[in-house]
């Protein structure tokens, strides 16, 4: 078996990192320097992967599936669990499962008693590319995604690469989006990379989803030592996220899968760039189309609205931009990019711009010819 790869993120409390088959061996030792643990997960994990934590002494609790778990409803069950099985200061959570789970755990252990320890094992390439890195908790209310959380670091991230043999080809899809958005952000090397091993991506070679998990951990480390409260620099990891929060509204939460939200939100952002002058690359938008396409994802709203029979009305879209957390003052702030490895924030967008990008977006466009995966 190959070694893992070990690293940390220097955050407050600092925060081991590590990928590879066989990390959730790791659970044990840790839950052991605690007085208490709980294993968070949704029944589909906790039946798959639970066992494997060797955690005996460990209460569990099951969160509904997918979106529906980052609920007031959910998180408020949540905590009533936390204290039925007598978790203190010193108690651990565990959160065992995708970016849900991770997001609904992470934000109970920073509201619990003010704060107690969390362990993220995501199970998902989603979680293990961004969700499970740097402290970011919420659930969803009627208004929006994510709008209600804190942030709360864990004391550790054991990505365990495993697990993503039993995944839905879905969810494995819709972790990809992430991995684009982190290529394109990194530079032209990482990005040229994730093309190479497009196919192997799809197939599930093992070596090929570690190296990608630990491209998009890596970076996503980078950038969150450096502003961990997402004042600056971290602003740059929401790219494509205003337009795939706006997605997953206006469709339905649920509807639609998050990762599958930012690939095409990613995509949009190209456009974005494209309209407002922003953009060096030319090429980047129709290279962007055709590596999601590679990896079986969706670059325009008229593919989404035709595999999801949703209608993404423009007005629709824009008014829940509108409440994206970067805005400021009222006026809509976009991360866009330039080129590969030149991604800029806070980039004042004119709703004009915005319709014409959606706009562009209504008609599937013609992929390059090449190999294109199995969609969702």
């Amino acid at each position: 078996m190959t070694e893992p790869v070990r690293f940390e993120v220097e955050t407050e409390p600092r925060c081991p990192v590590v990928i590879g088959a066989g990390a959730l061996g790791e659970v044990a030792a840790i839950a052991a320097r605690h007085s208490r643990s709980l294993v968070v997960s949704d029944a589909t994990v906790a039946n798959l992967h639970a066992a494997r934590l060797a955690v005996g002494t460990a209460a569990l609790h099951v969160v509904a599936t997918g979106e529906r778990a980052k609920s007031f409803a959910q998180l408020e069950k949540l905590l009533e669990a936390m204290a039925a099985a007598r978790l203190d200061r010193a108690s651990l959570v565990i959160a065992l499962g995708g970016g849900s789970v991770g997001d609904v755990a992470g934000l109970a252990a920073a509201l619990y008693m003010r704060g107690i320890a969390v362990l993220q094992c995501p199970t998902t390439l989603l979680a293990m590319a961004d969700s499970s890195i740097g402290g970011k908790t919420a659930i969803d209310v009627a208004a929006g995604k994510n709008l209600v959380g804190a942030f709360h670091q864990p004391i550790g991230v054991l990505a365990d690469t495993s697990t993503l043999a039993t995944l839905p080809a879905a969810e494995l899809a819709s972790g990809f989006g992430e991995v684009v958005k982190c290529a394109l952000l990194a530079g032209e090397r990482e990005l040229a990379l994730v093309e190479q091993s497009a196919a192997r991506l799809v197939a599930r070679e093992e070596a090929a989803l570690a190296q990608a998990v630990e491209l998009c951990a890596r970076l996503k480390a980078r950038i969150v030592a450096a502003d961990p409260r997402e004042r600056g620099e971290r602003k740059l990891l929401n790219l494509g996220h205003t337009f795939a929060h706006a997605i997953e509204k206006v469709a339905g939460y649920g509807t639609i899968p998050h990762g599958v939200a930012v690939g095409c939100g990613v995509a949009l952002a190209c456009d974005a760039s494209a309209h407002g002058g922003h953009l060096a690359d030319a090429r980047l938008p129709a290279r962007v189309r055709a590596l999601l396409a590679a990896l079986g994802l969706y670059g325009s709203l008229a593919e989404l609205e035709a595999r999801y029979a949703r209608k993404l009305d423009h007005a629709l879209l824009l008014d829940a931009m509108r409440l994206d957390k970067k805005s400021a003052a009222g006026e809509l702030r976009l991360v866009l990019p330039s080129a590969p490895g030149d991604v800029r924030y806070g980039i004042a967008t004119p709703e004009s711009e915005l319709l014409r990008a959606l706009a562009a977006h209504d008609r599937a466009p013609h992929h390059a010819s090449g190999f294109t995966a199995t969609r969702p």
